[in-house]
């Protein structure tokens, strides 16, 4: 139902820094940088697997933060996706496991980016 999203972010060098790690393990990366002629001077950049489906926006620090969960094809990719987001800076909002008051095999795992956003990944798979 979504083809994109994106997010407005404080500090772009400092967001892109984190999700280069924390999307790699899910298999994704930065695929395009809108040239700054066409976006009025902000950083612009989109993250996807064959595609840009996340965006980031440099703009003024949002006002309430967002939550954002990626598809993750194995719990091994949860697991992964956690630990870079860590190393990268991330601060932990809830360590890889199953969540099953979501549904039994809602595995998930949950960090604060650098501007505080919930960021998630989730695979719907058991094992």
């Amino acid at each position: 139902m979504i083809d994109h999203l994106g997010i407005t972010v404080s500090n772009f060098d400092a967001s892109k820094a984190f999700y280069d790690k924390a999307m790699a393990p899910l298999g994704a990366s930065l695929l395009m940088l809108v040239p700054t002629e066409y976006t009025g001077g902000v950083k612009v950049g989109g993250y996807g697997r064959d595609r840009p489906t996340f965006w980031l926006h440099e703009g003024e620090k949002p006002g309430h933060h967002q939550h954002i969960a990626f598809s993750a094809r194995s719990r091994a990719e949860v697991d992964a996706f956690y630990k870079a987001a860590i190393a990268a800076g991330g601060k932990d909002n809830g360590a890889p496991g199953l969540r099953p008051h979501y549904h039994p095999d809602y595995y998930g795992a949950f960090v604060f980016d650098p501007d505080g956003n919930n960021v998630e990944a989730v695979c719907h798979t058991p094992e």
